[in-house]
């Protein structure tokens, strides 16, 4: 205990943080794009480095699951036609993709164009598998698509927020200029 508060005034680490709401919502936001970033590192990282994914029929075996399950009307024929004819390509870049936009919101590198292509995704993904049926309620659609909805959102608050002022490599550079 001693030593980690010897070692603080050295790192300049503050237990702390300010009382002023925009710079507590400021490492909030960062806090969130860190976690985010996270789970698109794991998402992503078992499917590159892995084959099961994106060589042995991983990514079809998700794409058919998702049409046996039921999937917004307009996206079955965008499946059957156009994805799983060309599924070894989209597996890669699905793969390829979820851990860029893990490691650009991780270390706070290219922000902006790593929360478009997560947007992205997650609108994708949502129509593509989170479908509750032709006579479901209104509010069964949003409590379908909560897997995908809420990183969506996620993504549009890094987007419409400042989410690599701090903790980023942006934030770094600034720093060393």
């Amino acid at each position: 205990m001693l030593l980690a508060l010897d070692l603080a005034p050295r790192l300049k680490i503050s237990m702390t943080l300010s009382t002023d709401a925009g710079a507590r919502n400021t490492y909030a936001l960062a806090v969130l794009r860190i976690a985010v970033g996270i789970f698109f590192l794991i998402f992503g990282q078992y499917k590159v480095f892995g084959t099961e994914f994106t060589l042995h029929g991983g990514f079809q075996f998700w794409i058919n699951k998702f049409l046996e399950r039921g999937v917004y009307p307009f996206m079955a024929s965008v499946l059957r036609g156009f994805v799983l004819p060309h599924a070894t390509a989209f597996a890669f870049l699905t793969a390829y993709g979820e851990l860029a936009i893990g490691l650009g919101l991780l270390i706070g590198f290219w922000v902006r164009p790593a929360c478009v292509a997560g947007l992205l995704l997650m609108v994708a993904l949502l129509f593509s598998s989170d479908y509750p049926g032709p006579h479901a309620a209104f509010w069964q659609y949003f409590g379908a698509s909560l897997s995908h909805s809420v990183f969506a959102l996620c993504f549009v608050a890094f987007l419409v927020g400042r989410a690599d002022a701090v903790w980023s490599v942006r934030s770094a550079r600034k720093k060393s200029v």
